[in-house]
């Protein structure tokens, strides 16, 4: 196994109870039970999630819903998947209501300011609590790639960059487009504009090395 191969599992596996990742995600859960002691037995919908992300859950909700632009594979029997995109959910969708509205780094891939404002929206309009993470634009490595100082250079040169910069997450690019294509797709997002998103919201900031990670508007 290669050393990028060795530092990407290290990081990015989420079945690695050892990675970065894991890690991350099991206080995350934490957090998220004890901010809703109720959780299983709540209503809940996932945007931008799968059944498969609760598995390391400590607890699952009652009724879970997935919302996700990808087909479900292997639902279990205690969720529902919905085909959809998270900015402008189908109407079945829009017509039921939910106690939690949970996200987990999603809004920073939907595509520019105004979608991410539809997606704050849709969070609002269907439930009146909810738990959306992002990675924080200011941590200086982009979690994404795992190059320092990404999210500040300009396009042309994060794309240059994925065209040869073997740490990254998910499939290398097969041309400079692809490369293109996959650096414009992921947008960090601010305290500043987490906030004028959410502005109801209590904004949490997960730290690493004492340095905020991700942002969290919770309400």
């Amino acid at each position: 196994m290669s050393t990028s191969e060795k530092i990407r599992q290290a990081v990015f596996q989420p079945e690695n109870p050892n990675s970065i990742v894991y890690r991350a995600r099991a206080k995350r859960w934490d957090w998220l039970l004890e901010r809703f002691p109720d959780l299983p037995s709540m209503t809940v919908l996932d945007l931008g999630g799968t059944p498969s992300s609760w598995n390391s859950s400590a607890a699952r909700p009652a009724e879970l819903v997935t919302l996700n632009t990808r087909p479900p594979v292997n639902v279990p029997p205690w969720a529902e998947c919905v085909v959809g995109d998270a900015c402008d959910p189908p109407a079945e969708l829009r017509s039921r209501t939910f106690d939690l509205v949970y996200s987990n780094s999603l809004i920073e891939h939907v595509g520019g300011f105004a979608r991410r404002q539809a997606v704050a929206e849709v969070v609002r309009e269907l439930a009146p609590h909810h738990w959306v993470q992002t990675p924080a634009r200011s941590f200086p490595i982009e979690p994404h790639f795992l190059f320092p100082g990404f999210q500040f250079l300009p396009l042309s040169a994060r794309a240059r960059i994925l065209e040869h910069w073997k740490l990254r997450h998910g499939q290398f690019p097969s041309d400079h487009d692809v490369a293109v294509s996959q650096a414009i797709l992921v947008e960090l997002i601010s305290a500043t504009e987490m906030k004028f998103l959410f502005p109801t919201s209590e904004i949490l900031h997960e730290r690493f090395a004492g340095l905020t990670k991700s942002l969290i508007a919770v309400l």
